[in-house]
């Protein structure tokens, strides 16, 4: 298993994990989104590759931010592994990194952005150290 930083010109290699995440988007348009929007925005894409499949298996998108209520902390947006590799440490290693990057970057600490239907993803964060702090309310306009 090999982590690492996906440069702007590498984006397409996360889109499988990604479409398991957001279904909505294709190809084409996770990478534009992500390299016209989001990274001039500070977003960072990171890998986690699986040697027996030869591809990227899981994802991590995260953003340095800060704000009152928080201070300078990292918010991990999206985190997601293919199927078939599900169960096999991707997501929780791909959360070390990030761990790692936070202390390295001078954050206080990382909100990780779950959505509330996604039950293995908040047992896995719960498992590996995070608490729910928060509640964050959505209103769709």
């Amino acid at each position: 298993m090999k982590i690492e930083e996906l440069e702007a010109d590498r984006t397409w290699l996360a889109f499988d994990p990604m479409r398991q995440l957001r279904p909505h988007l294709t190809s084409t348009g996770f990478v534009r989104l992500v390299n016209e929007v989001q990274r001039p925005e500070g977003y960072r894409l990171i890998a986690s590759w699986d040697g027996e499949l030869g591809r990227v298996a899981s994802a991590l998108g995260f953003r340095q931010v800060t704000s009152l209520a928080s201070g300078r902390h990292l918010a991990v947006d999206d985190l997601t592994t293919i199927l078939v590799a599900r169960g096999r440490g991707h997501a929780t290693r791909l959360l070390a990194w990030a761990d790692r990057e936070a202390r390295r970057l001078g954050c206080e600490h990382i909100q990780l952005g779950v959505d509330t239907h996604r039950h293995e993803a908040h047992r896995l964060a719960l498992r590996t150290g995070y608490a729910i702090s928060t509640f964050g309310l959505t209103r769709r306009l």
